[in-house]
């Protein structure tokens, strides 16, 4: 059985008396959820540590990016959290604070691993894409509000994200294996419009796979919209797949390329280059230690 109790937040205060000078635990006032009449009492508590409201002696917020919300107390005004910050779920600033304009406190659990708890985070209500005056994609309004605050000659352009040649987000990186390991290249690429991806090799004109069967090329949207991530992966390699391979994006404005180097090495050469390798990284780092304790 599962009870909520929204209260129970209420029961961490972020402002008190003058007169309490010793640090306070926010475990100290963990209540049992189920004790009402402790749950009431605390509640009436952290009432009366916020005193009478006197705006005129409320401090001055500044920088806020995200606009202005209300403290605890709800007296003073103070600056409301950013897209992405960490939020106190519901209408009520305990914790972590209330969410700027336009945003809303979400448990986002995309980008929780296992074993990981999701955390409320501030997410913009609206997820259209604009183009700044300053032909600047934003993919949402609160992107362009923090903009805006540090360039207050920022206006929209339009609805949508800006027309631009592609933009390589994320370049294929360096590979090097054994003979016989699959491998694989992946580019990521943002445009609009949206652009197309090649792959191919050592600058000649053909484009990969082409009719080489352990040879493939996946593409896709995303990871964000007016993105396309494509992947070139190559089965059994050998030694003739050596070579530099080159990722082309193009869409009607333009193109744009990222290169690559694929090295392959039989057994017997890629046992030395390990070999090899791992004596310098044991040296280096023997002598990093070394500097570490004559400095110290």
């Amino acid at each position: 059985m599962l009870l909520l109790n929204m209260r129970i937040c209420e029961s961490f205060p972020n402002k008190f008396d003058e007169d309490i000078d010793k640090r306070i635990d926010p475990l100290d006032y963990v209540i049992d959820p189920l004790d009402y009449d402790r749950l009431e009492d605390q509640f009436d508590r952290n009432v009366t540590a916020c005193g009478e409201c006197s705006p005129e002696l409320c401090p001055v917020a500044q920088e806020c990016r995200a606009g202005l919300i209300l403290d605890s107390c709800g007296c003073c005004q103070e600056c409301g959290n950013l897209e992405g910050q960490t939020c106190d779920i519901g209408d009520i600033n305990v914790f972590y604070g209330l969410c700027g304009t336009d945003l809303q406190c979400k448990f986002d659990d995309l980008d929780v691993g296992d074993g990981e708890v999701a955390e409320p985070q501030c997410v913009c209500q609206s997820q259209d894409a604009l183009c700044g005056s300053d032909d600047r994609t934003y993919m949402n309004i609160c992107q362009f509000k923090e903009a805006y605050f540090s360039n207050s000659a920022l206006k929209i352009k339009r609805r949508g994200p800006c027309k631009t040649v592609p933009i390589i987000k994320v370049p294929p990186q360096n590979l090097l294996n054994v003979t016989g390991s699959s491998m694989v290249f992946l580019c990521e690429v943002f445009a609009f419009p949206m652009a197309m991806i090649e792959w191919k090799k050592d600058g000649r004109d053909i484009i990969l796979p082409g009719d080489d069967p352990h040879i493939s090329v996946q593409s896709r949207g995303g990871p964000l919209k007016y993105e396309l991530s494509s992947w070139l992966q190559i089965e059994k390699a050998g030694l003739a797949d050596a070579g530099t391979y080159r990722c082309v994006a193009r869409n009607e404005l333009g193109s744009i390329s990222a290169m690559a180097v694929l090295g392959v090495l039989g057994p017997e050469e890629m046992s030395v280059y390990l070999t090899e390798n791992m004596t310098e990284m044991l040296e280096y780092g023997q002598s990093e230690r070394e500097y570490d304790e004559d400095y110290y």
